[in-house]
């Protein structure tokens, strides 16, 4: 889509469990982006509501929304391999089966190897907010990711975003709010009431305790 990242690579120490999530998990559950277009049908064995997450850090939430759902299948894509070793060694632990992971760009993955109108569910929680101005451009929110998303979710698909920065949530809103071919969700055109399907995080919790609030957004594909 777009040469500039709304990520940035991070280095960092990898434990062992991370590790070894790694060596055993990746054979078991990684995806590559040069094997362009998947029947995810295919991948997981069987036909079902489908999740593709952006971003998901240390996979926490992952392994909750997986484990709590065993009928329905998630894709996460996740650039921080201490991030992609703890989703998969805790994969292990649990005997999941229903998580597949790519470890590359998102954006990318998107585009070359989701078919169009194949998710059920496309999430982004807690994106990097790029809080200064000059960094605006590095968002990830914008009017060609709201399209690329679009395009991916069936009709009826909804895009579920969350941030704990308010400026962000209104930036977010305002993109959505003129992008082609959605509904917002909200009752009052806004955010919607924190949904219980998404698991709340410990960093989550620690705002909470802070008094930082959290925005859910959540934008269905009408056509």
């Amino acid at each position: 889509m777009r040469a500039i990242k709304s990520f940035v690579m991070r280095a960092g120490r990898m434990t062992e469990g991370q590790q070894r999530g790694l060596e055993q998990g990746l054979p078991k559950f990684g995806l590559e982006l040069a094997d362009g277009l998947r029947d995810f049908d295919q991948v997981f064995g069987r036909s079902a509501p489908r999740t593709f997450e952006i971003g998901f850090g240390m996979g926490h939430s992952t392994l909750l929304m997986a484990a709590a759902a065993p009928e329905q299948d998630f894709i996460g894509v996740e650039v921080h391999r201490p991030g992609v070793g703890a989703l998969l060694n805790g994969a292990l632990a649990q005997n999941l089966s229903n998580i597949r992971v790519y470890t590359c760009d998102a954006l990318e993955v998107l585009r070359d190897c989701v078919a169009d109108a194949s998710l059920d569910r496309v999430l982004l929680y807690f994106p990097d907010p790029w809080h200064k101005s000059r960094h605006h451009k590095r968002r990830i929110v914008k009017a060609e990711f709201a399209e690329l998303v679009r395009q991916k979710l069936k009709v009826g698909g909804v895009l579920h975003m969350a941030t704990d920065w308010e400026p962000y949530a209104e930036y977010m809103l305002e993109v959505m709010q003129v992008a082609p071919g959605y509904r917002n969700l909200a009752a009052d055109g806004r955010c919607v009431e924190r949904p219980s399907e998404r698991p709340v995080t410990k960093f989550e919790r620690r705002g909470e305790r802070l008094g930082h609030g959290v925005w859910d957004l959540k934008f269905a594909r009408v056509d």
